[in-house]
C-alpha cells in the first residue's frame, strides 16, 4: 500500500499584510477622533502677525503603517527593525495654517488631518503672541 503525502507538506508561509488600515478606516467611520491621538503644538506669532494675520508652515509628526512589515510588527518570526515591532512609524506632514487677524494670545485652534495611509489624527494648536 503506497503512502500518500500529507495534504500541506509542500506549502511555506505567506506573510499576509496587516489589514490594520481598513480595520481603523472603518473605525473613524463611526466614531469620533480618538483623543489619544491628538497632537499638540504651540505656534508662535509676532505681535504684527497676530494683529494682521499670517499663515504659518508647520511639521506634524504622525503615525503611518510600517512599508516594511505592512503593519504586522513583524516580519516572518522577528520584530520589524524598522518600526521596533509597533507597526507604525512616525511621518512627517507639512500644514499651512491661516490664523485671522487679531488672533489673541492664549487661543486654541483644532482640526483634523487625514492623509492617505496615515491614520486621522486630531490637531490642537495653541497661539503664543510675543
Amino acid at each position: 500500500m503506497s503512502e500518500f503525502p500529507k495534504p500541506f507538506a509542500d506549502e511555506i508561509d505567506i506573510d499576509f499584510p496587516s489589514i490594520a488600515l481598513a480595520v481603523d478606516r472603518v473605525r473613524e467611520t463611526f466614531a469620533a477622533a480618538d483623543e489619544s491621538l491628538a497632537v499638540v503644538r504651540e505656534v508662535t506669532l509676532t505681535s504684527r502677525q497676530a494683529s494682521s494675520g499670517a499663515v504659518i508652515p508647520i511639521e506634524l509628526g504622525l503615525q503611518k503603517l510600517c512599508a516594511c512589515c505592512g503593519g504586522r510588527g513583524e516580519t516572518w518570526a522577528e520584530p520589524c527593525g524598522h518600526c521596533a515591532g509597533t507597526g507604525e512609524r512616525e511621518h512627517p506632514h507639512h500644514v499651512h495654517l491661516a490664523f485671522p487677524a487679531g488672533v489673541a494670545d492664549g487661543s486654541r485652534f483644532r482640526f483634523v488631518v487625514a492623509p492617505p495611509a496615515v491614520r486621522t489624527t486630531l490637531v490642537e494648536v495653541t497661539i503664543s503672541v510675543a
